[in-house]
């Protein structure tokens, strides 16, 4: 059939094991939040299908409105959200809740594309640069007010995006630097810290001495970084002490372990690896992990669902699951790369980077690598809002490409 020929069957396969997978698993933890994931991926596939058959330009013209829309549903969220656990991220609706922020990042990824994609856009002009970060961070401050730690972090997504249109690459070393740093401080003193600091730049001014162009501003640069850097090291601690009692624990776990704090931040962590390494190679079997069903993991539906494949599927169901998504994402990044528009190739890259930045922080939360901090499993975790919003992304991007593919451009 030559309508199909532009279909992405690889793409669109693993889309669909993956949220069948992930109904069977949501089934195992709660029956009728399964009955209703169901339901929740059938709306999915049908706003999917009016997608696929509608004109790709309209995501390019209405990528503005949709943006703002967006960010006037974040905004709405603080006279009219809903609070649940401690967030009040959500709207509700009778018994249906939204969860706007998963729609902002189509809107934030849609307009970042557009105006990437003009001919008059260049990082190196410093109005693209700050139009650019502008239209990342409105979305992603409201986000941070709110407070929703964990879904501001995605927003980092788009830098990665960014990156592939000449984004400088020294600013993500910075990023990695300023939060090692903070890191680094909470665990051994900061004096001990900025030690380090000055010797590590001490020995790097030793090293490149007479190639340097000794001048007022390469030695205020030196100056102040290591000030910036000593400051940040010795500020840690009170920052993380200033910090809401939940948010200073998860952090703290990481340190100190969850069995420190197995009754408040530490509990979710301790029996999530407790069922991840109690299903062995081949796992307990379907519907017959102890602790999932005995429930003692909270979340198990939502954030906490992947450990619910290493109990039941043991070390295999859980290394093909995360072959499945390295696979799906590195597809969408070789489909971008592969764009003859620059719109959908932008859209492309922000797209599979927020899938990359929601699969590795969930999987790093459950297995202890990375504080907790609420992000959902893209396609597994329960949840109409999330389900639907990266349904929409999936079959947008391959609307995008499907026309893509059958232009005579």
């Amino acid at each position: 059939m030559k309508w199909a020929e532009g279909i992405d069957k690889l793409g669109l396969g693993l889309y669909v094991l993956l949220c069948l997978f992930a109904i069977a698993n949501i089934y195992s933890v709660d029956q009728k939040l399964g009955e209703k994931q169901l339901i929740f991926f059938c709306i999915s596939l049908f706003v999917g299908i009016i997608i696929f058959i509608g004109r790709s330009k309209f995501f390019e013209n209405m990528s503005g409105i949709i943006y703002i829309g967006g960010v006037l549903l974040l905004i709405g969220l603080f006279p009219f959200g809903k609070e649940i656990l401690g967030q009040k991220n959500w709207y509700k609706f009778g018994s249906f809740t939204m969860q706007p922020v998963e729609f902002a990042k189509i809107g934030t990824a849609l307009m970042l594309a557009n105006y990437a994609s003009g001919a008059e856009f260049n990082l190196k002009n410093r109005k693209s640069l700050l139009t650019t970060l502008a239209i990342v961070g409105i979305p992603a401050v409201v986000v941070l007010a709110i407070p929703d730690v964990g879904s501001m972090l995605v927003f980092i997504a788009f830098f990665i995006a960014l990156y592939r249109e000449g984004l400088n690459g020294l600013l993500f070393g910075i990023g990695f630097l300023f939060a090692g740093v903070f890191l680094i401080s909470l665990a051994v003193d900061p004096i001990y810290v900025a030690g380090a600091i000055v010797l590590i730049v001490g020995g790097w001014i030793a090293m490149n001495y007479y190639k340097m162009s000794w001048n007022v501003i390469s030695i205020s640069s030196i100056v102040g970084s290591v000030v910036i850097l000593c400051g940040l090291a010795f500020s840690s601690p009170y920052v993380l002490e200033k910090l809401p009692k939940h948010q200073r624990e998860r952090i703290e776990v990481l340190y100190k372990g969850e069995k420190a704090f197995r009754d408040t931040s530490g509990y979710n962590l301790l029996y999530s690896k407790t069922a991840i390494g109690s299903g062995g190679l081949l796992g307990k079997g379907y519907r017959e992990g102890s602790v999932t069903q005995g429930k003692f993991v909270p979340e198990q539906e939502t954030d906490y669902i992947f450990c619910t494949v290493g109990e039941e599927w043991g070390f295999a169901g859980s290394a093909i699951l995360i072959l499945a998504y390295m696979i799906f994402i590195g597809r969408i990044y070789y489909l971008a790369e592969k764009q003859k528009s620059g719109f959908n190739r932008i859209f492309g890259y922000c797209f599979a980077s927020i899938l990359l930045m929601h699969f590795t922080i969930n999987l790093g939360m459950v297995m202890g690598l990375f504080p907790t901090v609420g992000i959902p499993l893209p396609f597994f975790s329960y949840g109409g809002s999330s389900l639907l919003a990266f349904s929409m992304m999936t079959f947008i991007f391959f609307k995008l490409n499907y026309s893509d593919k059958n232009s005579l451009v």
